[in-house]
């Protein structure tokens, strides 16, 4: 049975780390990340481009799905809303999958730390603190399994992910089934 990973969370919480540590530890994987599938100048966000990043998700993903090539399929994204996870799976051909959605969250501080480090490299704009700060509750209200990443560095974080127990996944997902 294929494995597919979503990984959530605010920006510079540590997806990208994490989810690249996650694809070499796991033999026969595949990582996407939600944010290459609209990388553009200028950075639009209107309702045509919202429809064409979750057609351009989808699209990869079910692809990733059907490739014999494959047995675990990372993704990761933002997701602070369960409705774009709902449409992203709703979308994804999962009969023959195990997935497993988790939010990777952290401190206000913690995060405001990491940002203000990429922000002084010149990795991100300054904007962007208050805009990931501002969306960092959102991720207590969804139907994911819950990681907290404030103290510990994205290798750790991808461990701990691997060592879950196939049980704490059974629970998650018969909660969302709810």
């Amino acid at each position: 049975m294929k494995k597919v990973y979503f990984i959530g969370g605010t920006m510079g919480v540590g997806k990208t780390s994490v989810c690249q540590i996650l694809k070499r530890k796991l033999d026969k994987s595949v990582f996407l990340d939600g944010d290459w599938c609209w990388d553009a100048h200028p950075f639009v966000v209107n309702p045509e481009t919202k429809e064409m990043v979750m057609d351009n998700i989808c699209h990869l993903l079910n692809n990733f799905i059907h490739c014999p090539a494959y047995e675990h399929i990372i993704f990761c994204w933002v997701m602070h809303e369960q409705a774009i996870i709902d449409r992203l799976l709703a979308s994804l051909d999962t009969r023959d999958c195990e997935v497993k959605c988790i939010s990777l969250v952290c401190s206000g501080d913690a995060l405001s730390e990491r940002l203000l480090r990429d922000i002084r490299r010149g990795i991100r704009q300054a904007d962007v603190l208050e805009r990931s700060l501002h969306r960092l509750p959102l991720y207590e209200h969804l139907k994911t399994i819950k990681l907290d990443v404030s103290g510990i560095d994205p290798e750790t974080a991808a461990e701990r992910i691997l060592r879950m127990q196939d049980r704490a996944w059974r629970e998650r997902q018969a909660q969302s089934n709810d």
